[in-house]
């Protein structure tokens, strides 16, 4: 199982609503990251609007590949979209570019 942990930034101006979404997750989206492989999946976030993502999955361009298949995903994106800083036109999931694990403790 691989770990992947990824940074986002939610605009701080938008923080209170962007957890407020994260409060009621849609139900078809929840299953779609489970089928895709998704687990043990976390977001994180600071008052100033840093996000830290983490999951496990057995291969994480295979789990992308399989959300960015779902229409579900591509409503969830399109919707979580404006509340991110710096995306450059991307989709919050296309812009995820995973960190470099240096040490693990298991």
């Amino acid at each position: 199982m691989r770990r992947v942990c990824f940074l986002l930034k939610v605009r701080q101006e938008r923080l209170a609503e962007y957890r407020e979404c994260h409060t009621a997750v849609w139900a078809d989206m929840l299953e779609a990251l489970s089928a895709a492989g998704w687990h043990n999946y976390s977001l994180f976030v600071r008052d100033d609007g840093l996000l830290v993502g983490y999951l496990e999955t057995e291969d994480f361009a295979a789990a992308q590949a399989a959300m960015a298949a779902t229409d579900v995903n591509t409503r969830w994106q399109t919707r979580m979209a404006p509340f991110f800083e710096s995306l450059d036109g991307a989709k919050p999931d296309e812009a995820v570019r995973p960190l470099q694990e240096v040490f693990h403790l298991d």
